[in-house]
């Protein structure tokens, strides 16, 4: 393994130095790593549930981590803000830093109508199959880390894989009990295009593609001027995004607003299991916060 100091200061920051120490910044992401290394790969997530990575701020627990991690895995498309420039400086200074959407590809990629500061749309992993290409990036660099265990990396890459495409199947089964004409999602930002094009929903969200756009009176009227003449039957808070905003919204436009969130920048509390439907997921996995939202947006809107 190749840290990027010397392992004599990671003794208080890591407990197991004979793993692959790991630092990441989403929960998506950190789940993501935490699947495919298993037990040989220790991993530190910089964010928890229900934080917004477009504003976050590295705190100094953070940097300790990164300056004594073998490797660093962050979501990328400008997702972390100001903390990409950071990671994106180690990697040229020679760190093992990777963005898992690195190869997605042009057209994979959605460009908001209003530019994300000319970046592409960063919330890939509304999709589960565009999603999967995540899963070789983190193997790859898992893999230049422990050489020994590239073939269990590759295995683990491969189920996970599989699990991913199960779980669009399932979502598309759920999404076909939603009328054509009534699919239609209204959120609290504009994290949920890549949701729209694989189950084919209209989405609106109150805020732009980066919860850092403030919306104003104009973008509230207008939100409402589309609840109304849609008839809507249900719009939708976000877990990472404060709820004031749309529930302004809900209240002027007369709609009701769900009591679930949604999750978009972030997933759930790991460990937060609810049992639903017949079967049981964690809302603090990925595969258990996708499950949560398509059953939330289903069930709020047939």
């Amino acid at each position: 393994m190749a840290a990027l100091t010397s392992c004599n200061s990671k003794v208080s920051i890591w407990q197991d130095e004979a793993k692959v120490n790991a630092v990441t910044t989403s929960t998506m992401v950190t789940d993501l790593v935490q699947v495919i290394g298993g037990d040989k790969v220790e991993v530190i997530g910089m964010m928890k549930a229900g934080v917004d990575p477009h504003s976050y701020e590295q705190t100094a627990s953070d940097v300790a981590a990164m300056n004594t991690a073998d490797v660093i895995f962050y979501s990328g498309l400008h997702l972390e803000g100001h903390v990409q420039e950071g990671l994106e400086k180690r990697a040229e200074k020679g760190g093992d830093v990777y963005a898992v959407t690195k190869n997605m590809s042009e057209e994979e990629l959605i460009q908001p109508e209003e530019e994300f500061e000319s970046y592409a749309d960063p919330h890939v992993w509304g999709d589960p199959e565009l999603w999967v290409k995540t899963i070789d990036v983190v193997v790859e660099g898992l893999s230049k880390e422990a050489p020994a265990h590239a073939d269990e990396f590759k295995k683990r890459g491969e189920a996970y894989r599989k699990q991913l495409l199960e779980l669009k199947a399932w979502s598309k089964a759920r999404i076909a009990e939603v009328p054509k004409e009534q699919r239609v999602l209204v959120t609290s930002h504009d994290a949920f295009f890549y949701f729209a094009k694989a189950y084919d929903f209209e989405v609106k969200g109150l805020q732009g593609v980066s919860t850092e756009n403030v919306s104003g009176v104009k973008d509230v009227q207008d939100l409402i001027t589309f609840i109304k003449e849609r008839q809507l039957k249900m719009i939708f808070p976000e877990s990472s995004v404060n709820k004031k905003g749309i529930e302004t919204v809900a209240s002027k436009a007369g709609v009701k607003l769900s009591q679930e969130e949604l999750f978009s920048d972030a997933m759930g509390e790991p460990g937060d299991v609810v049992e639903l439907h017949g079967e049981s997921y964690d809302r603090g996995t990925y595969i258990g916060m996708q499950k949560h939202n398509i059953n939330t947006v289903v069930d709020g809107l047939k």
